[in-house]
C-alpha cells in the first residue's frame, strides 16, 4: 500500500461516520479512532491560554490572505510543471484564464489537471513541486478578474 493510498484512506476516514476502523493487508496493520479523549492529550502538546485569546478585528483582517485559495480536490503529488525541468503551468504574476490547467496532480498514477476556477491572477503558489498534498490543501492564491 502506497503512502498516497494511506492518506487518501485517512481522509475518508475523517469524512465518514465511522468511530473505528481497523485493516490489515499482508504485514500491514492500520488502526483508526476518532473517540480520542482530551484527557489523553499529553501536557507538553497542550495549547497555551494566551494562543486561545481572541483576536482583534483589525488584526484578523491583516493576517487573512487576499484573494482567493484553490485547494486541492483530491489527495495525491502536486507537480507545477508538465515534466521535470519544464516551465511551470503557472507562476506568480501571471494572468489565466478560466479552465487554464494550474497544476497537476498524481494520485495512484494517475494524473488529474487543476483548473484555474475563473479568469485570475495569480498571488502565490502554496505547495511546491513534489511534495504531497491532502484534500483541500491550499494550493495556489488567486485574485479573480
Amino acid at each position: 500500500m502506497e503512502l498516497s493510498d494511506i492518506l487518501a484512506l485517512l481522509d475518508r476516514f475523517d469524512a465518514s461516520t465511522a468511530g473505528s476502523m481497523k485493516l490489515r493487508l499482508g504485514d500491514l496493520r492500520l488502526e483508526l479512532n476518532k473517540a480520542a479523549a482530551p484527557a489523553a492529550m499529553s501536557p507538553a502538546a497542550a495549547v497555551p491560554a494566551a494562543a486561545t485569546a481572541p483576536v482583534p478585528a483589525a488584526a484578523a483582517a491583516e493576517t487573512q490572505p487576499e484573494g482567493t485559495t484553490v485547494k486541492a480536490p483530491l489527495v495525491g503529488t502536486f507537480y507545477a510543471a508538465s515534466a521535470p525541468g519544464e516551465a511551470p503551468f503557472v507562476s506568480v504574476g501571471d494572468t489565466v484564464k478560466k479552465g487554464q490547467t494550474l497544476c497537476v496532480l498524481e494520485a495512484m498514477k494517475m494524473m488529474s489537471e487543476v483548473p484555474a476556477p475563473a479568469d485570475c491572477v495569480i498571488l502565490e503558489v502554496l505547495a511546491k513541486d513534489g511534495d504531497l498534498v491532502g484534500f483541500d490543501a491550499p494550493l495556489f492564491q488567486i485574485r479573480e478578474l
